[in-house]
């Protein structure tokens, strides 16, 4: 069955290929240093983040590990839902390791809260964030490393998606749903 794309459409770039490619190497050189000596365990979260976390980790110069969680909270909406659920959990033990967990998008703060609550019951030596786009006005203290602050708008492109689509955009641009 093919899928076809939700009713709306791609509007205005929010941020271009090349900057995020730029703020990429710029965090993968901050997080180098800040590693030193103890190469973190990256944790992507699924399916938002792999494009991003698959250019940082190569802009990161230290060995690094890589594992993945998938979490839903929009299902095929625009808008959460509120509730957290796991959809693929770790294969790791993370017990003693240094963690960086890698986020696409950082909206109302409301899945990252919920991840570094269960993360940290896991016995980590420690837990950071790494954040591509943090919303404007969202709850988002614990996040590390920050690519962007963007404004309310749904976005997609470079992994985030809208019902499964727009992910391969090489920039971030506005979603705008077809009014009803």
């Amino acid at each position: 069955m093919i899928s076809t794309a939700p009713a709306g459409r791609i509007g205005r770039e929010v941020i271009s290929a090349e900057r995020l490619a730029a703020r990429v190497q710029e965090m993968g050189r901050q997080i180098t240093l800040d590693y030193q000596g103890r190469p973190p365990l990256m944790v992507g979260v699924l399916k938002g983040a792999y494009i991003f976390m698959s250019d940082l980790a190569r802009a990161i110069r230290l060995p690094v590990e890589f594992d993945f969680m998938a979490v839903s909270s929009y299902g095929a909406s625009t808008e959460s839902s509120g509730v957290v659920r796991i959809v693929k959990d770790l294969e790791t033990d993370i017990a003693g390791r240094d963690v960086l967990l890698v986020e696409d998008i950082v909206d109302s703060g409301l899945t990252l809260r919920y991840l570094r609550r269960l993360l940290s019951d896991r016995d980590p030596l420690s837990l950071e964030v790494c954040a591509l786009l943090v919303r404007e006005g969202a709850k988002a203290d614990d996040v590390r490393y920050t690519g962007f602050s963007i404004p309310p708008d749904f976005v997609v492109g470079y992994g985030l998606d809208v019902a499964q689509h727009y992910r391969e955009q090489r920039g971030i641009m506005v979603f705008e749903p077809a009014e009803d």
